[in-house]
């Protein structure tokens, strides 16, 4: 075959990185119900948090209001404490010791804030003060937060628990409903998979439901019953081809031998009637591989490469017109293809063919190795463009000019090579011309 194409390297790299649809169902419910408990974890911590930060607002709010109504009413009285609350009262004459002894109260304002401490066990800990200062007295209202704290930790594990389970259990629904939804897509292709091996495709839509699976079904019915044709017509096409071209063929080969057996004959008239037995022989050679290819079949013989060679390039000497050209073949005989003499005519006269259309002078030198033979020619050689593009259908190469042909020689090449198995490649020589190999198959080779 020739060197690998591109597009279709970068396809299937892509399609080995494209997730199944069943792992892209389960990884949808997956991220699907992470997302959502996620969501709301986080909506009912920040709820829980924005409640209770209220809640104990509005209580030290009204304990401080307390602690300043008690005071008013009992001066001798400035310290007192509730259930995880402690309250402070300092009078005038106590403003100093508030700066000396609790340094990071002094120069609070009005409000709550949140303050670290350090308890008497050595431990620290978090709390809320609330401050209220007035030219009577400074209030001080101290809300121990460690239980909270230690509530919204365990809080939190909770939430954190719960993502966790019911991103499994999303996991568990994923799976399922993955199951449940693949399962009459993977009988579906099951089914096409065991049609395609018979002859007669087998009908689908009858063992599927009426839903989205069966309604694929049916399109899949109508589209292989329209390819089934379009296979039928086309090999029924290609078979009458090849019976009515091979009649007029066989009559012009009888013909030519018939005229060749006459002893009179003149040069000039023998040598056109040699060129017609060439170009029938070529024909029939032709015929015979394009049918093979539109099989999609293998046909067998023992072709010898180094016979087949001698015999193409004699051809191609009877017409070379006066160029200053030497044809040679050199190399090991004995290799011997699989193959029908025909298919490997076409695929190696082609590559010759090219190389003695494209050669004004020099040589075409045909050699054997134990397993290819090289097309060398002393030619104009090959562009970066044309070895990219050589063996498309319908690409003619930038020396091309104005000579016959339209392209699909190579392309009628590659396709044999894909069918037998063979590689061809085609490369710039090393001072000039075109090196064109064609490298037979282990399981071809019958020497």
């Amino acid at each position: 075959m020739a060197s690998g194409d591109p597009a279709a390297s970068r396809l299937k790299k892509k399609k080995r990185f494209r997730r199944r649809l069943r792992s892209r169902i389960i990884l949808s419910f997956v991220l699907l119900g992470f997302g959502l408990t996620a969501m709301f974890a986080f909506a009912t911590n920040w709820t829980r948090s924005r409640v209770e930060n209220q809640l104990v607002e509005d209580a030290m709010n009204r304990n401080i209001n307390k602690a300043a109504q008690q005071f008013e009413l009992d001066p001798g009285n400035p310290q007192f404490g509730f259930d995880q609350v402690r309250a402070f009262v300092y009078t005038p004459d106590k403003f100093e010791s508030v700066r000396i002894n609790r340094p990071e109260w002094y120069e609070l304002k009005d409000g709550i804030v949140g303050m670290n401490g350090v308890g008497d066990d050595g431990k620290p800990f978090a709390y809320r003060l609330a401050v209220r200062k007035t030219p009577r007295a400074w209030f001080f209202l101290a809300y121990d937060m460690t239980p909270s704290a230690r509530s919204e930790m365990q809080f939190n594990r909770a939430l954190y628990l719960s993502v966790l389970v019911f991103t499994l259990f999303s996991l568990l629904v994923g799976w399922w409903a993955a199951s449940r939804v693949m399962s009459p897509v993977s009988e579906l292709a099951l089914r096409i998979k065991r049609s395609g091996r018979s002859a007669q495709s087998e009908a689908l839509a009858a063992h599927f439901p009426d839903d989205e699976v069966g309604q694929l079904a049916e399109a899949l019915d109508d589209y292989a019953e329209r390819l089934t044709n379009v296979v039928q017509r086309d090999r029924e096409f290609n078979a009458d081809v090849s019976h009515e071209l091979r009649t007029p063929l066989a009559v012009i080969k009888g013909a030519v031998e018939l005229l060749l057996s006459r002893p009179d004959l003149e040069d000039k008239t023998r040598n056109r009637l040699l060129r017609i037995q060439r170009a029938e022989q070529q024909c029939t050679d032709l015929i015979s591989a394009l049918l093979l290819l539109s099989r999609s079949e293998r046909g067998h013989g023992a072709t010898d490469i180094a016979k087949l060679s001698e015999q193409l390039l004699e051809a191609h000497r009877a017409q070379l017109g006066g160029k200053a050209l030497a044809l040679s073949v050199e190399g090991a005989r004995g290799l011997v293809v699989d193959a029908p003499e025909a298919a490997v005519a076409v695929a190696l006269g082609n590559l010759i063919g090219n190389a003695v259309k494209y050669t004004t002078e020099g040589e075409v030198v045909v050699r054997l190795h134990d397993h290819s033979v090289e097309v060398i020619d002393s030619g104009p050689g090959l562009s970066a463009e044309d070895a990219a593009k050589l063996f498309e259908r319908g690409y003619r190469g930038t020396h091309a000019g104005h000579s016959q042909g339209g392209g699909i020689g190579l392309s009628i090449v590659r396709r044999l090579c894909e069918l037998y198995g063979w590689d061809v490649r085609v490369k710039p020589g090393e001072v000039k011309g075109v090196v064109a190999t064609l490298t037979f198959g282990a399981a071809d080779r019958l020497n």
